[in-house]
């Protein structure tokens, strides 16, 4: 299932929303003139977080928290986030405001590598990516929008169809299937040889949004 839009309307223009958006294409740009002069392994080493590095040295090593946010592995992982994160983002930004909003998906993404790391605190395989951020997001979401209507995209066979999914099944059955991967990952099972996705990341991002969201003033009037 892939979401194509919400049906919210909203009181703001997101400039936060896409201002994050632009800047997580601007590294990534940068991330493919670094692959072409063999750098970008180097990079990755030094602003994603690295469980190994940051279990050894957390001093040093606490700023890949958050710049591990704007960090991408290639196309399909960015254009995957950056879809959520258009989709979602513009409502709870709406809710929270622009500087709230800013510092809750910063803290969401940071406190989703900690959920990650927790998971696999030896790993030398450096873990990136706006997902945790954008999870959280999705968190406070389901919170203040359930029953909103997600247009979502979904292949049959050959034909692919649009269909109307409130928010709180499309959301709540994501959540379902990443703590399941991630379960599967600690136990070792077949599930967690796919594609080393970082999916305690991902529950533990859409937990910590549905936390922070109502602390910071989800459901707070703001008119």
């Amino acid at each position: 299932m892939v979401p194509l839009r919400d049906e919210n309307p909203t009181n703001i223009t997101p400039y936060v929303t896409y201002g994050l958006i632009a800047i997580n294409i601007f590294i990534f740009l940068l991330e493919l003139s670094l692959q072409q002069q063999g750098r970008l392994e180097q990079f990755f080493q030094a602003w994603a977080v690295v469980p190994q590095q940051l279990t050894a040295n957390p001093q040093a090593e606490w700023i890949t928290l958050f710049s591990s946010q704007f960090l991408h592995g290639g196309w399909l992982h960015l254009g995957g986030n950056m879809l959520f994160l258009w989709i979602f983002g513009n409502n709870v930004e709406d809710c929270l405001g622009h500087v709230k909003y800013l510092i809750f998906y910063l803290a969401c993404g940071a406190l989703a590598a900690l959920a990650q790391w927790f998971f696999s605190i030896g790993s030398p395989i450096p873990s990136l990516g706006a997902s945790g951020a954008i999870a959280g997001v999705m968190g406070a979401y389901i919170l203040k929008y359930p029953k909103a209507k997600i247009v979502t995209l979904i292949p049959l066979y050959f034909i692919f169809t649009t269909v109307r999914i409130p928010a709180f099944l499309f959301l709540g059955f994501w959540f379902i299937q990443q703590a399941f991967y991630g379960v599967a990952s600690v136990a070792q099972t077949s599930v967690s040889a796919q594609g080393g996705i970082a999916y305690w990341a991902h529950a533990g991002g859409f937990v910590f949004g549905a936390v922070l969201g109502p602390l910071m003033g989800l459901f707070s009037d703001r008119e």
